[in-house]
C-alpha cells in the first residue's frame, strides 16, 4: 500500500469513529434526559381545536375529503 492509500484508510475509519461515538452519545444523552419516554404525547401534540385528532382536514381543491361525519352513505346507515 502506498502512503496516499493509508492515508485515506486512517481519514475514513477516524471519520467513522468519530461519527460513530457521536451517534452513541447522543443516543445516551436522550435516554438519560427522557426523551424517549413518552412517545404518545409527542405524537399527539401536532393536533389542535383546528385539526383534531382522526379529522383530516387536508384535501385537494376539487376534492373534500370523505370521512364519517361528510359521508353521505354513512348517515343513511346511522338512520336506519
Amino acid at each position: 500500500m502506498e502512503s496516499v492509500d493509508i492515508a485515506v484508510l486512517l481519514t475514513v475509519f477516524g471519520s467513522i469513529l468519530c461519527f460513530g461515538s457521536a451517534a452513541v452519545l447522543a443516543l445516551s444523552w436522550a435516554f438519560r434526559n427522557g426523551q424517549f419516554d413518552n412517545f404518545q404525547r409527542g405524537a399527539l401534540s401536532i393536533f389542535d381545536a383546528d385539526e383534531p385528532v382522526g379529522e383530516p382536514t387536508d384535501f385537494f381543491p376539487d376534492h373534500r375529503p370523505i370521512t364519517p361525519a361528510h359521508d353521505p352513505q354513512h348517515e343513511a346507515i346511522q338512520g336506519e
